[in-house]
């Protein structure tokens, strides 16, 4: 294995100053570092991880806590997404990424970033309110939250509020007034904000909406969202127009649709939220709210890593990603 001193004697200059190279030190002048760096590759050297733990009191490694309450994991399309964007970033800044076991019998989840050296944790998609969780949060290790607000450390998360506030006032210009909304856990704070938003919007068009128009559902509960849609369609006076929680819990929402014999947009419009690749594949296609994933997972990433590098000169803040709307195919125009 080629070392820094083999690296030092073929370029005639001490260890020292080949550390100071690669490790892109502003006392070594710039035809210097890229000699050595020249070298450095033509050798095939590659930094020993456990020295550099050992020297900068890091390992370079970034812990990932997912532990969603329907268990999809990494299948979750927004998720999945969210992580690529962690990933792309963490790397592109020289760390790892360590998934945290979520079904240890013998260890919490601080216990098993602690074990395993984690520089800091990502978490996301998990039960907030979980003792365990919060015992990393307040922990001694940098964290970041998606989607959750702790007073503690920095989030990052989609823009809800505006995000609702797009879709509902297109429904309304698209001549809905009748508009329901099937919606994710009560006590989720994405639920809290969407929510909010729903009700204020309409307000402020001057549309009051039926207690029997809103509908507490689950995330990604398709099953749910096709029992609650009967329910809307039975109703005397049924909505023009529903709103889903995630774009996968609208396909439930289809099912109850066809098996009426009836057809979206034409009988009943539907809205979805997440803009999945899925939801763009369907017949028709979906209007939905694209969540930017990937900025969401590179600025938690982003966020992270400054805290955990620059950890005296990094505030806690919320951070806010806006999404787009897609107009899609499921929202007919009765204006």
């Amino acid at each position: 294995m080629v070392s820094m001193r083999d690296i030092a004697d073929r370029c005639k200059v001490s260890v020292a100053t080949v550390s100071k190279a690669l490790n892109h030190h502003s006392d070594i002048s710039e035809e210097t570092r890229k000699r050595i760096q020249k070298a450095a590759d033509e050798m095939g050297y590659y930094p020993n991880s456990a020295a550099r733990a050992l020297k900068t009191h890091r390992s370079y490694n970034i812990g990932v806590l997912l532990n969603d309450k329907a268990n999809s994991g990494l299948t979750h399309e927004y998720f999945s997404a969210v992580l690529q964007g962690v990933k792309v970033e963490a790397e592109s800044c020289g760390y790892d990424i360590t998934f945290i076991n979520t079904h240890s019998k013998t260890m919490t989840y601080y216990e098993h970033c602690k074990y395993r050296n984690l520089d800091g944790v990502v978490i996301a998609c998990t039960d907030f309110e979980c003792e365990e969780v919060k015992e990393v949060v307040n922990g001694t290790i940098p964290t970041v939250t998606i989607d959750y607000v702790f007073n503690s450390c920095t989030s990052v998360s989609s823009d809800n509020v505006k995000g609702m506030r797009d879709l509902v006032r297109y429904v309304y210009e698209m001549g809905h007034r009748r508009i329901a909304y099937i919606h994710g856990e009560d006590d989720s704070e994405v639920t809290k904000q969407r929510l909010t938003s729903f009700y204020r919007t309409l307000e402020e068009l001057g549309i009051e909406v039926p207690d029997e128009y809103v509908k507490s559902s689950e995330y990604l509960n398709s099953v749910k969202a096709e029992q609650f849609t009967d329910e809307l369609l039975d109703m005397k006076d049924a909505p023009t127009c529903i709103f889903y929680p995630d774009d996968l819990s609208n396909t439930g929402g289809l099912n109850a649709v066809r098996k009426r014999g009836l057809k979206v947009p034409r009988d009943i419009s539907t809205v979805g939220y997440d803009g999945i690749k899925l939801s763009q594949m369907l017949s028709p296609k979906l209007t939905t709210l694209r969540q930017d994933t990937m900025e969401i997972g590179k600025k938690a990433a982003k966020e992270l890593i400054a805290a955990i590098e620059r950890p005296k000169t990094t505030l806690v803040k919320r951070v806010i990603v806006e999404g787009t709307l897609i107009e899609g195919e499921t929202v007919r125009d009765i204006s």
